[in-house]
């Protein structure tokens, strides 16, 4: 199975269930619900930041119109899926968050002027995140929304008979960006679509959506990925080393767009930095801190930052294992092995306590302490801490 190439730009196999990683049971739950006729016209699909709700909903949607469906997923071969394999499916319809730009401005601020954009986006990034859209068609970080126009676009899109699909499919990526007057503006039909409409939208954050659209959708959740789907696809797709793989999948907390941009930055292993630190700090070898240190302060701030997300994550596990809920755990290996040996010298109290310094220089770090000044001085407070009685 090819699996997505979302850093280089190559077109991937992305519009069937069988090309996203893992989420078997998901993919088994949407495949039902056509088959058998248990499908509502509104559907929300809510996931984390470069979690996989897009690229399910583009697999859903292309299963919806496929005309020859195999027994998990759409034929891909049929002409429904090729062209929504190329995004331009006639009655496949998408609003997203925008912003105008040197080229587009005022009622122009809407999906439609965004089109060849949008479609070279989730062909380079179908697990992108709204930053990464709003650098791909040239925002500027101004602020994104869907507005009011496109509200009007919406039901005037909806307003004609499905072409060739047996669905006309309205996808709304990030329906949390709408403003008040495009939400309640597609209301109405929201509530009640034309015959053989289906809306999909697609939230990180569904809490801030109004009430009255939460209340016209069947709420789904889409799982964030696995450590083990991660660490598999950085190694198959984009050359990880086993070990690096398991500790940025790890790092990543279920985010794949997370886990592409920590194997792009990270160049060291954080483990092997994170173990030598803390017998460094246990042993109170102050020559060994300071040149350290020094080391800490001549990576790159991505890496800093790693090393202290990756110290969190130990000290989420040291926790684990301090209070014997183990089974919890998603080590394995020399990680596990490091965790069962830490813990001699944990408690519940030194956990919370260090977690504090490294949220503290994290914090710091994020606006642009001296590295040098800050490692050295978090590597004093850590030695404190483990040697504490």
């Amino acid at each position: 199975m090819k699996l997505p190439n979302i850093v280089t730009g190559k077109k991937p196999e992305l519009m069937r269930f069988a090309d996203i990683p893992g989420l078997p049971e998901t993919k088994k739950y949407l495949v039902s619900a056509v088959d058998k006729d248990h499908l509502a016209h509104a559907l929300l699909f809510s996931s984390r930041e470069g979690g996989a709700g897009l690229a399910t909903a583009l697999a859903f949607a292309t299963y919806l119109n496929c005309t020859d469906k195999q027994e998990h997923d759409s034929c891909g071969q049929c002409a429904s899926c090729v062209k929504n394999d190329k995004f331009i499916h006639p009655d496949l319809h998408f609003a997203f968050p925008v912003s105008s730009t040197k080229k587009v401005s005022g009622k122009d601020v809407v999906s439609a002027s965004f089109m060849a954009d949008w479609r070279s986006f989730l062909l380079d990034r179908p697990y992108g995140t709204v930053t990464d859209w709003s650098r791909h068609f040239g925002g500027e970080d101004k602020q994104l929304n869907i507005s009011k126009e496109e509200s009007r676009q919406i039901i005037r899109s909806l307003s004609l008979k499905s072409f060739e699909g047996n669905y006309k499919i309205m996808l709304i990526w990030l329906p949390e960006f709408m403003h008040p007057s495009a939400a309640n503006g597609i209301l109405k039909i929201l509530e009640e679509p034309p015959e053989n409409t289906i809306f999909i939208l697609v939230s990180q954050d569904p809490e801030k959506l109004l009430t009255t659209i939460l209340s016209r959708t069947q709420q789904f959740r889409i799982p964030p990925f696995s450590d083990e789907d991660l660490a598999r696809l950085l190694e198959e797709r984009h050359g990880a080393e086993e070990s690096k793989a398991r500790q940025i999948a790890h790092m990543a907390e279920g985010s794949l767009a997370k886990a592409v941009e920590l194997l792009k930055e990270v160049e060291d292993d954080s483990h092997e930095l994170f173990r030598v630190w803390m017998r460094h700090c246990y042993t109170v070898d102050l020559s060994e801190m300071v040149a350290w240190s020094d080391h800490f302060q001549r990576m790159k701030k991505m890496g800093q930052k790693n090393l202290l997300q990756y110290g969190l994550a130990m000290m989420r596990e040291t926790l684990l294992q301090c209070t014997h809920a183990e089974t919890l755990s998603r080590l394995h290996g020399e990680e596990q092995q490091f965790i069962k040996n830490f813990v001699k010298v944990m408690d519940a109290d030194k956990v919370s306590a260090v977690s504090s310094e490294l949220n503290t220089a994290f914090y710091h770090l994020e606006r642009n302490a001296n590295p040098k000044i800050l490692f050295l001085d978090l590597s004093l407070q850590v030695a404190r801490i483990l040697r504490a009685k």
